[in-house]
């Protein structure tokens, strides 16, 4: 099958992946562009494993206001190098992820950030609520565990589907960036304000 220089270009676009590379996964997939765009992500996703480990000591400070000033988020998002820091590709993703904070208002960035004790009397609550339904034991922990990731999903920033889009998940969203970018990519810290918020 032969595959169009426009086939390349749109699936360049949509993935950020190289001009040989999109040609490689079009001809395997025999132009199936929706295949493609899946093993490109999958091949994204383990390319953004293999980069977790590398340092990130460069990055963007975001500051984002809120129209009407009522809420602001202060954002720290890490890279490996200044070039990538100023590129717009990162300077969007770290604004997005600030947009997102502000509205949905994460406490943590992934489930390793919340303190044990809290996960502990989380956990002992779904317990004693799951108990009280009269649940069998061994039911009882598998309603703690969906309790739990549903917790998860609601206060860990990296667990959250986007606010522009409730399809994608902020941690497929920043290891996407790090499979286009080809940098490794760390949401490092963020606070969060509301006005008149104690």
């Amino acid at each position: 099958m032969e595959i169009s220089t426009a086939q390349i270009k749109e699936l360049r676009e949509a993935t950020g992946a190289g001009v040989l590379e999109c040609r490689q996964t079009l001809e395997e997939t025999k132009g199936d562009m929706d295949k493609a765009m899946a093993v490109l992500k999958e091949k994204g996703l383990a390319k953004a494993a293999k980069k977790a480990e590398r340092m990130t000591r460069e990055g963007r400070v975001e500051l984002y206001a809120h129209p009407g000033n009522r809420v602001g988020v202060m954002l720290e998002v890490n890279c490996e190098s200044d070039f990538v820091a100023n590129t717009d590709d990162f300077k969007s993703l770290v604004h997005d992820l600030a947009l997102h904070i502000a509205f949905s208002n994460p406490k943590f960035i992934k489930p390793e950030d919340i303190p044990a004790d809290v996960v502990g009397a989380q956990r002992a609550a779904f317990k004693a609520e799951a108990v009280a339904t009269g649940k069998p034991e061994n039911v009882v922990d598998r309603i703690v565990q969906g309790k739990l990731d549903k917790y998860f999903d609601d206060v860990c920033l990296l667990r959250q589907p986007f606010v522009k889009d409730d399809k994608v998940k902020i941690g497929d969203m920043v290891a996407g960036a790090i499979a286009k970018i080809g940098e490794n990519i760390v949401v490092r810290r963020f606070a969060r304000y509301e006005l008149g918020e104690e």
